[in-house]
């Protein structure tokens, strides 16, 4: 009991953190013996609980706003939410920059939403304002696209609803003005040719893993590459330490559950999934043309960004790489602290380079 207990307060340091919970909400409560339904089968205490019958209990990541098809006070960009393929069940949010001309084609940021696979989606809160943000800062359609979330549907299900939204979205900015069922938006203003798939920890471990899958899957009449991936403090991790990562298994603890519970344990640590230095002969095949990993100081897996860094440099791909870390800062700290200096000069950067794919 004692090493359960311990374990559960690694986790509970993990989470606490990147959702802005409450230590004390988070650690470990006592568990009784009782039927499925009420039995546990896993606990991110505060966050998420899965019980025996397959019930599955939220605490965190539900809470929504509506879009703002009229255009957002703060910056007017307006937003809706839009299916992108019915058949496969991808739906998401789309921004629309102010003042954007009749006929006039901007870049289109695919974005996927973090929350460890497990919580938040395209209406939450913290990632309205940033994908709102992120539309007026470059210019750019911004498609902040919803996937599947474990453990009701288990890893690879997200992977497949990112791909999906990608050919979802490059068919609407491709269709000409006789195609009625294209998306208004993207068929009039997105620009295929300028596609970035961008995300951030959860998220951008999908665009990372998008990027690879398109070089092996080309899209038909699209073509095996995106202009660029925009990983935004990339949620990677591997069976063994890397760079200056600390050996402590009760520090390993916090993260080593977590993947297994995401995945059912289908994918090892060691699966290029989650580990992408576990494979780097993919790197020189990634499908985009430019690439940019922002990390902080702070952030538990910064070590893991700049090893992907490096390894995208030694690794032979033809493209142009761009590293950012901000110092002093945590794990996406730039979604509850939005709007400080740290955070615009990181949305910055992020904006600076879709503008340049």
């Amino acid at each position: 009991m004692r090493d359960l207990s311990r374990r559960v307060f690694w986790l509970a340091l993990f989470v606490a953190p990147l959702l802005r919970l409450p230590l004390q909400r988070l650690l470990l409560k006592p568990r009784a013996a009782m039927d499925p339904d009420s039995e546990l089968e896993f606990e991110m205490p505060g966050v998420i609980r899965l019980y025996k019958s397959g019930r599955v209990e939220r605490f965190d990541g539900t809470e929504t706003v509506p879009p703002s098809p009229a255009g957002d006070p703060a910056n007017g960009v307006a937003s809706k939410d839009v299916v992108l393929d019915a058949a496969a069940g991808i739906s998401a949010r789309l921004y629309l920059p102010p003042g954007v001309e009749p006929g006039k084609r901007l870049p289109v940021v695919v974005f996927f939403h973090g929350g460890a696979f497990l919580v938040h989606t395209a209406a939450s809160p913290l990632y309205h304002i940033y994908a709102a943000s992120l539309a007026a800062a470059v210019p750019a359609l911004v498609v902040s696209a919803d996937y599947r979330l474990a453990p009701e549907h288990r890893l690879p299900a997200a992977y497949e609803d990112a791909f999906a939204a990608l050919k979802a979205v490059v068919a609407a900015c491709r269709a000409d003005g006789a195609d009625a069922d294209a998306e208004p938006w993207l068929a009039a203003h997105g620009d295929a040719s300028r596609v970035v798939l961008a995300g951030d920890s959860a998220g951008a471990n999908m665009a990372h893993n998008a990027a690879i899958r398109l070089r092996k899957e080309p899209i038909d009449g699209h073509g095996d590459t995106v202009s660029g991936i925009a990983l935004l403090h990339p949620y990677f991790w591997g069976k063994e330490p890397l760079g200056a990562e600390p050996t402590d298994p009760g520090y390993r603890a916090m993260f080593d559950p977590t993947w297994d519970f995401i995945c059912g344990g289908k994918f090892g640590l060691d699966h290029p999934y989650i580990d992408p230095t576990a494979a780097p002969e993919e790197w020189r095949k990634l499908g985009c043309r430019r690439v940019l990993v922002t990390t902080a100081e702070q952030c538990w897996f910064v070590e893991r960004a700049r090893a992907y860094a490096e390894g995208i440099k030694k690794c032979g791909w033809d493209g142009e790489l761009q590293f950012y870390e901000t110092k002093g800062e945590g794990h996406v700290f730039f979604l509850p602290k939005h709007g400080t200096d740290n955070a615009l000069k990181e949305l910055a950067v992020v904006a600076d380079f879709v503008r340049r794919c």
